[in-house]
């Protein structure tokens, strides 16, 4: 459970703030080396539904690590690309703020309606600066704690069996529904004690609170407001009973904690979303990445079965080079110097973890997938500093479990189709893996 999600600034499905009618969809996307340096924009999120986006980082890494851009939709903005600087800036919340918002572009969108649910526009703390921030995340931390984590391990693995001894063998099938989908989100029902039967609910409300109207989860903000109000409406329900009967829960810790208890229905909503979101995205995007990762590393799958022992340091790799949320944003609090370039106070800093999650001064041949790479537990995807991953312990372990699991009854999980990814160059996830699993 990540804390990383969808800002006030931007949507899901787009992401980089031009809507889907802006992006040009039919034009070839140019080989980085044939542009000027000054038009690469690596926010475009073509880069990474169409996976062209490694080549970019890699000249920007090579030739302009912390390279300029400036438009319409996302005002002026400094790409960081290389990993000490992105490291530096993400540890140093004094000099850049998180409160102007966490992902790129302005903290008033146009074309966001200033009365939309969108989570865009929600109040939550990963976009707040302590001690707001700290006071608010120190509430719901104790359920990803080490005595939480013990007693939720047997549950995960009880679930991962069932999920893959229920997949249809020799069959085709949808791997980030049938499997990465189902277990975050059944995770998600337990971490909320959300009622079990009705858990597709939290995946819906997630989706729907970060869409791009247009993209086919809503049309419209009329009809994300009419979702989220049912969702405010639902949770509101659910806070009143925890309330009187309290559990372990994140909406027990939420409606009984210090600093979160007297919040607003919206603020609520906000921390909800911002839970549910990163629980959502980033754990089911790293476990559709595995599978990609090991049908394009094929020769890690033997290695893998050959030394089962290497699937904790497995589990890191994929988390490094999958980087399911691509960037975050930070504004700069004072003028600085980063690189050679001087940033102004109030500018934005976009911190590419993927992009630093490949440089080579770090991670030798960063662009391959290498199951015992010695320091893959360096990687840049939880963050560092005070906004760093809050459920990064329990995302490890979903995927230590289902990984563990999927060795004991699979000789091969076979990616047979195009691979589908959504527009975004925030969210670096799946929407379609086709894949065909063989039995041992």
């Amino acid at each position: 459970m990540a804390e990383a999600v969808n800002s006030p600034q931007t949507d899901k499905e787009i992401i980089d703030l031009p809507t889907v009618d802006d992006l040009d969809l039919e034009s070839p996307i140019p080989e980085p080396w044939d542009l000027p340096l000054e038009e690469i924009n690596p926010a475009n999120g073509r880069l990474f539904a169409e996976d062209k986006f490694e080549a970019y980082f890699a000249r920007l890494r090579a030739e302009d690590p912390v390279h300029l851009n400036d438009t319409p939709f996302t005002g002026r903005y400094w790409n960081l690309t290389r990993y000490d600087d992105i490291k530096a800036v993400d540890q140093d919340d004094k000099r850049f703020s998180s409160a102007q918002g966490f992902v790129l572009g302005p903290r008033t969108d146009a074309r966001l309606p200033e009365d939309s649910l969108s989570a865009l526009n929600l109040p939550m703390f990963i976009g707040m600066d302590n001690p707001v921030h700290n006071d608010q995340r120190k509430t719901v931390s104790p359920i990803v704690g080490p005595s939480s984590l013990a007693r939720m391990a047997p549950v995960i693995r009880q679930r991962v069996q069932e999920i893959l001894d229920n997949l249809p063998v020799g069959e085709t099938f949808n791997w980030v529904q049938r499997v990465s989908i189902e277990l975050t989100t059944q995770m998600l029902a337990t971490l909320f004690d959300f009622p079990f039967a009705e858990r597709s609910k939290l995946t819906y409300w997630s989706d729907v609170a970060t869409a791009q109207p247009g993209t086919g989860i809503i049309e419209s903000e009329e009809e994300r407001n009419q979702v989220m109000i049912e969702c405010v409406t639902y949770f509101a329900e659910l806070f009143a009973e925890r309330q009187a009967n309290p559990g372990r829960d994140l909406i027990s810790m939420l409606a009984h904690g210090e600093h979160t208890r007297h919040m607003n229905p919206m603020e609520h909503l906000g921390n909800l979303l911002l839970l549910i979101v990163g629980g959502n995205d980033t754990t089911r995007n790293s476990l559709s990445g595995g599978v990609v990762a090991m049908n394009r590393f094929s020769g890690e799958w033997g290695k893998l079965q050959q030394n089962p022992e290497l699937v904790n340091n497995m589990v890191a790799e994929i988390i490094r080079w999958q980087t399911p949320l691509a960037h975050m944003r930070r504004t700069a609090n004072e003028d600085c110097v980063i690189g050679g370039k001087h940033i102004k106070q109030g500018e934005q800093l976009v911190m590419w973890y993927i992009s630093g999650n490949r440089d080579e001064s770090v991670f030798e041949r960063g662009e391959e997938f290498v199951i015992d790479r010695p320091n893959a537990r360096q990687h840049l995807s939880f963050g560092f500093g005070v906004h760093r991953c809050m459920g990064n312990r329990l995302a490890e372990m979903q995927l230590r479990i289902a990984w563990e699991e999927i060795l004991q009854r699979f000789s091969r999980i076979e990616v047979v189709g195009e691979v589908k990814r959504p527009i975004s160059s925030f969210v670096k996830g799946y929407t379609h893996v086709p894949v065909i699993v063989h039995p041992k």
